[in-house]
Order: structure tokens, then sequence, then C-alpha cells
């Protein structure tokens, strides 16, 4: 219990990108066609338009790693004290927000590259708390 109450802000934050991460991943697994149909559309004016379905693959993996990571580093977290799999994970959901960033801004879709900020200022601070 001392492990948790020491790491409380990490845990909570962990949790955050846990949920954002994990449930945007189950939501490409369970909805592969919508999301692609949706993503097509999404870049059908950018210069990523031949290849929606390879990156989408990247960001789903990416995605669910990331998410696997931290679940698994709250434990670690809670139990040991050790950060080093949560840190992974949170390296990976910050890359993963550059990506889409990327996406996002080749697409001109500026208020939703605007959005990806919250998340990635919340994913370096995990990033900062991590290692402390």
């Amino acid at each position: 219990m001392e492990l948790i109450q020491k790491n409380a802000t990490e845990i909570l934050l962990l949790l955050f990108l846990i949920v954002t991460f994990l449930q945007s991943g189950v939501d490409k697994v369970t909805d592969w066609k919508g999301n692609l149909a949706f993503i097509k559309d999404h870049f059908k004016n950018s210069p990523l338009k031949n290849l929606v379905s390879p990156l989408l693959a990247v960001i789903l993996i990416l995605e669910l790693m990331a998410g696997a990571l931290m679940f698994v580093g709250v434990f670690q977290l809670a139990t040991t004290g050790e950060t080093n799999l949560a840190l992974l994970g949170v390296e990976l959901s910050a890359l993963c927000l550059i990506f889409l960033l990327v996406g996002q801004r080749l697409a001109k879709d500026y208020a939703g590259a605007m959005t990806l900020a919250v998340y990635f200022m919340i994913s370096i601070f995990g990033v900062y708390l991590l290692n402390r």
C-alpha cells in the first residue's frame, strides 16, 4: 500500500493513458472496417492517402503495446516501485501521438492536431515523473 500511495500521481496518470490507448486500440480491432473507412475519408486529400491501411495497423500496434506495457507497469510500480515498463509504455504513447500529429497536420486537420497536444503533454509529464 505504501508504494501505491508513494506513486499515486504516476499510477493515476498511467491509468488515464491506459484507458485512452487500450480503448482506442480495442476499438480499431473490433471495428477495423469502420475505422479504416473513416480514416481513408479523412486522408483522401493528403499525401498519405495510399498508405492509410498499413499506417493504421502501425498505430494500432503502438496503441496496444503502449497500453499493455503501461498496464503491467502499474502493477510493477505498485508492487516493486520499478518504473521501466511503465516508462516504456508512456514513451510509446508519446511516439504514437507524434505519428498521429504528423497525420493530422498532413490531412490539414489543425483542430484535430491541436487536441492531440493535451494527450502529448500528459504523456511527456508521465515520462518526466517516471524518469525521476
